[in-house]
């Protein structure tokens, strides 16, 4: 993978650079997180591995950013620091969009370990993507097409991948041309003396 090391000591930026390599990745490097932000917008990165205290941008600040883009593939966000693995620093990592927390001195076989996790992410997340944007809708009954080639209701389709539950109503277009007339034609089939069922009796 192409990976984006931020690091601003020079020193732990070659041991990280050291390590992705040995690792098989291509590294590209940066000093601090605005230098890091300036070369996401000129090349994509499918993964970061980030120091969290650095002077200008920091590593949150770095990761808020990104997951604040729109229409932008996912990025994998590990956030490398020297401070404690707390609850709390978790905590605010988490809260920034961070993906993993490595702590300080650099471990190869957990730094391993971590990207292999990256790799399965960024796998799932391309396959969802492409499910999203190729999606075979029939034009008649609006029934979706799953891998199973089983066609179904959208309503069910989209539960099993998501868990979601669905409410149903009827909106102001299909009201006026839909129920409105079938409405009409029932009204319409009433046989004469017979009390109308859709009348509503006023009580004096």
């Amino acid at each position: 993978m192409k990976i984006l090391a931020v690091e601003d000591d020079a020193v732990s930026r070659a041991v990280l650079r050291k390590a992705l390599r040995r690792l098989g990745h291509d590294t590209v490097e940066a000093a601090d997180g605005e230098e890091a932000w300036e070369g996401l917008q000129k090349e994509p990165f499918r993964v970061v591995v980030s120091d969290w205290i650095m002077p200008r941008t920091d590593g949150l600040e770095l990761c808020r950013r990104l997951r604040k883009r729109v229409n932008a593939e996912y990025i994998y966000f590990i956030l490398l620091t020297s401070r404690d693995a707390t609850e709390k620093n978790q905590t605010e990592a988490a809260d920034a969009g961070v993906d993993d927390f490595l702590t300080k001195p650099l471990d190869l076989p957990e730094l391993w370990t971590r990207l292999r996790v990256a790799e399965r992410i960024l796998r799932y997340t391309t396959q969802v993507q492409q499910l999203e944007e190729m999606l075979p809708i029939c034009s008649y009954c609006k029934k979706i097409r799953d891998d199973k080639n089983y066609w179904q209701q959208i309503e069910g389709y989209i539960s099993e991948r998501t868990g979601s539950d669905f409410s149903h109503s009827v909106c102001p277009d299909c009201y006026q041309r839909v129920l409105v007339p079938e409405l009409e034609k029932m009204k319409s089939e009433i046989p004469p003396g017979t009390r109308n069922p859709f009348s509503v009796e006023r009580k004096s």
